[in-house]
């Protein structure tokens, strides 16, 4: 997908700033955290992460289980998001350039991935051997929300889609607002923040 599901590596817990890039998915995305509730895109068990409004064994699923390869860009992009939602390293590596890819994607750091939404395509079909995807990938970090968004870098080799790199769009960054004890939890668990992710 991408590098926004790419760099999986270790997660500041604290916010220093007001947006932060965020090593564990991808070196070029820009993580940025929000205090806006977010869900998942569906709250169907068989519905496919990606949002594509598919079930998983018609959408993501053959791709993951090795049944058969990403056609285009934008399809191995939702299926490395979907890859990151049910924690599965063994396909972000084999779809993640040599070149490009980190020796260790670090996927436990408790970043729970809640939606995604793609905003552009830049050729990547079937007959082409690049491609770029743009998208924001919603997510909840140790408790605090926020978007991840880039534009993901594709090549094609050997009739083989791969992510290869991207870069963080130039669009305004949401601001950081604090959680209140009482709101709801942003995580979609439909707790108060107090007795979910915002305890201890």
């Amino acid at each position: 997908m991408l590098r926004l599901l790419a760099y999986m590596g270790p997660f500041p817990l604290q916010f220093r700033r007001r947006w932060t890039r965020h090593p564990t998915i991808y070196p070029g995305s820009v993580y940025e955290p929000t205090a806006r509730p977010t869900t998942l895109n569906s709250t169907d068990d068989t519905a496919c992460p990606c949002g594509s409004g598919r079930s998983y064994d018609r959408c993501c699923g053959p791709y993951l289980e090795g049944a058969k390869e990403a056609p285009t860009a934008e399809a191995l992009m939702r299926a490395r998001y979907t890859a990151y939602v049910r924690i599965d390293e063994a396909y972000l590596s084999r779809t993640w350039h040599s070149t490009t890819r980190p020796p260790d994607l670090g996927l436990d750091d408790g970043t729970r991935w809640l939606g995604l939404s793609i905003h552009r395509t830049e050729a990547g079909g079937t007959g082409d051997p690049k491609g770029v995807v743009e998208f924001t990938a919603r997510c909840s970090v140790a408790g605090t929300p926020g978007n991840l968004r880039e534009a993901s870098r594709f090549v094609k080799e050997a009739g083989r889609w791969y992510y290869l790199d991207g870069d963080a769009p130039r669009t305004p960054l949401v601001k950081e607002e604090k959680i209140g004890r009482n709101a709801p939890c942003p995580c979609g668990s439909g707790k108060k923040y107090k007795r979910c992710c915002g305890a201890g």
